[in-house]
């Protein structure tokens, strides 16, 4: 038994689970559970759409890495699971997570704390009516982009260059949520910036600037093609990473994330302005994905990360943990 396997105990890699984006999330676990038992770590794949989340108690886990990615892994339910379990889990707590997964409730708290975001207009399905549609252009300016508010993935989002368009993009995004978010369009670089730790001792790694091809950072081109370009280091002007870097960052702190985030920024090509589109608590570790490509540039090995980040796992009441512990 190696010390990564005393120092973690048994560990379940949180993966699959019932979401739109349930086929990442399995590329994902696979990936860092792969990397983990390399690692000496008594790591061990756990399916919560085939087990019941108590079965894990029953099965003697001690930590949990959550490698779901959407609901029901993403937005605040698992994570309250494991409260209740005791077990830490790696990433952003019950509340950070619930906020941090709604685009619309990340939007108020960033604007809230004066930091750039796209202009937006929420709609809610069936409630919307064919003025409210008309309005959008003029309100958000074309293009636009209408996406469903808790989902990620790039599931259900449409650029919409046309009035006549709106209608059949909120269809597409209300299929998939409640909520639909419309949001003006800003034309310019797309990057990415990763965040690892907690509070003060946060920090960011490489900003990635990504060029897809057609400017379509879709669910195919992040997933299942090598056509899109990841260029990191960055080649942006002089300074502008290091804005976007202390953007970021602030971001994530006002959340209350922890453990690990990555935040989606777009750059005005006319003013430079960075805008800050969302965050994911929970980001992809397949072989396209960009946490792993950022650490990569700093030295860090993808099994670095992986073991990095179940060590940092953590609970929001860790008291109880301990209280139970001393029973």
């Amino acid at each position: 038994m190696t010390t990564s396997s005393v120092q973690f105990g048994k560990v379940a890699v949180l993966m699959g689970g019932q979401s739109a984006e349930r086929d990442v999330s399995l590329m994902s676990g696979a990936g860092v559970l792969a990397a983990l038992r390399s690692r000496g770590v008594d790591a061990h794949a756990f399916d919560p759409a085939q087990q019941g989340m108590h079965e894990l108690r029953s099965q003697g886990f001690s930590r949990c890495f959550i490698a779901l990615h959407g609901r029901y892994g993403e937005d605040g339910t698992v994570q309250g699971a494991l409260e209740l379990l005791g077990i830490p889990y790696t990433g952003a707590g019950v509340l950070a997570s619930s906020m941090a997964i709604d685009k619309v409730m990340t939007k108020r708290i960033w604007i809230a704390e004066g930091l750039s975001t796209p202009r937006h207009v929420l709609l809610q399905r069936g409630q919307s009516n064919s003025e409210q549609l008309l309005s959008l252009p003029r309100e958000l300016g074309l293009p636009l982009i209408v996406k469903p508010v808790r989902e990620g993935s790039s599931l259900g989002v449409t650029k919409v260059t046309d009035a006549s368009q709106v209608q059949a993009a909120v269809q597409a995004a209300a299929a998939m949520d409640a909520d639909i978010m419309c949001e003006q369009f800003i034309s310019g670089d797309e990057v990415t910036c990763a965040v690892l730790g907690a509070g003060d001792s946060a920090r960011a790694l490489p900003v990635i600037h990504i060029v897809a091809p057609e400017g379509q950072y879709d669910y195919q081109n992040k997933y299942f093609t090598d056509s899109t370009q990841y260029r990191v280091p960055c080649d942006l002007p002089a300074g502008e990473e290091e804005a976007i870097q202390a953007l970021v960052l602030k971001a994530y702190k006002v959340l209350g994330c922890r453990g690990w985030g990555r935040l989606d920024v777009m750059i005005d090509a006319a003013t430079r302005k960075p805008y800050l589109l969302e965050i994911n608590t929970a980001p992809g570790m397949t072989s396209h994905s960009l946490v792993p490509m950022a650490a990569k540039a700093v030295g860090i090995s993808y099994e670095e990360l992986c073991v990095s980040l179940l060590a940092s796992a953590s609970l929001d009441y860790p008291a109880r943990q301990a209280q139970e512990a001393n029973a």
